[in-house]
């Protein structure tokens, strides 16, 4: 009896497992669909960056439509996250710690120098914006919006979340990222030189931003067990970022970082 009742108890173990390929792949689409935001985005873009095939990722797609968790945008072949997923996220409202600590020091950052600030926070193998603080000068690099989601290592804080981990780690990333990296222009061996850069300067600056004529520095946080965590980043018009100011915003930026890692 009680060798059959172990083969009895060992069977609802094992069910989990069956469907978590299925489930995993599910939630590829959904974040990938996520970075295309509100223009959504088509299926052939879902299939490069996901590596699966086009019936895989079409049959994906259509249930999650069933299920209204993916919207088609109409009269397009593109397709969204559907509204049902701002609606689930209302069932856990409070704000992360990171973001609730890090809002003083993101302040005094952007009156203290008067350029936009972001926080962006790794998600996976995304980066997503999470905080946007506008300064006071005259002309202001409005680049990411909150909630803008890219792969790692596209953005200024992508580069300097990846400088913050073991190379290891962040080669892996940048392999698994590597399909989604030509939408952005941009490559692994390119995005490695950069890293590399970043370590060597204790931050990362970026000379040519999202936007046409425009800079961007970002300095990483970690946490208390070192695993990289976000990065605040200041962004620029160019002649706002000349090589001597830089160093000196770069230097202000990493004691905001500095101060939310103290906090956290």
């Amino acid at each position: 009896m009680q060798r059959n009742k172990s083969i009895v108890d060992a069977a609802p173990r094992q069910r989990p497992r069956q469907g978590a390929q299925a489930i995993r792949r599910a939630l590829a689409v959904l974040r990938i669909l996520a970075a295309g935001r509100e223009n959504g985005l088509p299926l052939r873009e879902v299939v490069r960056a996901t590596g699966l095939t086009r019936p895989t990722v079409h049959r994906i797609i259509h249930v999650l439509i069933e299920e209204g968790i993916v919207e088609r945008i109409e009269a397009s072949d593109r397709f969204a996250v559907g509204r049902q997923v701002p609606e689930l996220a209302l069932a856990r409202q409070t704000r992360s710690k990171l973001l609730v600590v890090a809002e003083r020091s993101l302040a005094e950052l952007s009156a203290e120098i008067g350029d936009t600030v972001f926080l962006t926070t790794r998600t996976g193998l995304d980066t997503l914006c999470v905080s946007r603080r506008v300064g006071s000068f005259p002309i202001q690099v409005l680049s990411i919006e909150v909630g803008a989601r890219r792969p790692l290592g596209v953005s200024s804080a992508g580069v300097a979340i990846l400088a913050a981990m073991p190379a290891r780690e962040a080669r892996a990333i940048l392999e698994r990222n590597a399909n989604r990296f030509g939408s952005y222009k941009t490559t692994v061996s390119v995005i490695l030189e950069q890293i590399a850069e970043a370590r060597r300067r204790g931050y990362n600056l970026r000379d040519k931003g999202l936007i046409e004529g425009t800079r961007s520095i970002s300095a990483w946080i970690t946490g208390r067990d070192g695993q990289a965590l976000a990065a605040v980043t200041v962004s620029a018009i160019r002649r706002r970022l000349n090589p001597r100011r830089a160093s000196e915003v770069a230097e202000t930026a990493m004691r905001a970082a500095r101060s939310i890692e103290h906090a956290l």
